[in-house]
């Protein structure tokens, strides 16, 4: 059984390692360095969007195999990483809120969303006036550690009742092989901004 914590840190710990590519002294195997990361990165995004074009094709059993690898938390960060998840990311935070609604209502609070404004989360969080003690702390860890699962995308969350934003350390495609873009002859592969479209009307 795959950790699903162990995942996530790993995905974090590549997201290190191609940042700090750019320490790399010599110029030369700075390049081939990232150009290596960029042509892994399209191999395995080319292969996934074929994955999920041959399941969705297979009919109404294919759309709900799609629908629960995007729900799945191992598989949804996978397919986030490489711009693929079928749900867009208001959906994801959205579901995810509802799921640790009793939760946050056991510690005497309720979190809204607000607004996603680009990949700008925005979350109210007031209390309901029965709480049992629960800390500004606590709250803010249990409806962080949620937008995180869901949406590891995102580029900020703002708790409205709490305070300050919180910056992720979540790494896209993009990022890991936008440096390799401008420094490697090859062409960008149209992986880096993927158009598979996960609906009927994508997939005739």
């Amino acid at each position: 059984m795959v950790d699903e914590k162990d995942f996530q840190n790993r995905i974090q710990k590549i997201g290190g390692l191609v940042h700090d590519l750019e320490t790399i002294a010599d110029p030369a195997s700075r390049a081939a360095a990232k150009e290596l990361v960029q042509l892994l990165m399209e191999l395995h995004g080319t292969g996934l969007e074929r994955i999920l074009e041959i399941v969705f094709q297979s009919g109404d059993s294919g759309s709900r195999t799609v629908d629960e690898l995007g729900q799945d938390p191992l598989v949804s960060s996978l397919l986030i990483l490489y711009g693929l998840h079928p749900e867009e990311l208001q959906t994801r935070v959205e579901r995810k809120l509802e799921q640790i609604a009793s939760k946050l209502h056991k510690m005497g609070t309720e979190a809204k969303l607000i607004s996603v404004n680009g990949g700008e989360v925005r979350v109210r969080v007031r209390e309901e006036g029965h709480g049992c003690g629960s800390t500004t702390r606590s709250v803010r860890e249990i409806v962080e550690e949620a937008m995180y699962e869901a949406a590891p995308d995102l580029t900020s969350i703002v708790i409205e009742g709490l305070d300050e934003k919180t910056a992720p350390v979540f790494i896209s495609v993009d990022k890991l092989v936008g440096a390799a873009s401008q420094t490697s002859s090859l062409p960008t592969s149209p992986m880096l901004h993927p158009t598979v479209s996960l609906s009927s009307e994508g997939m005739d």
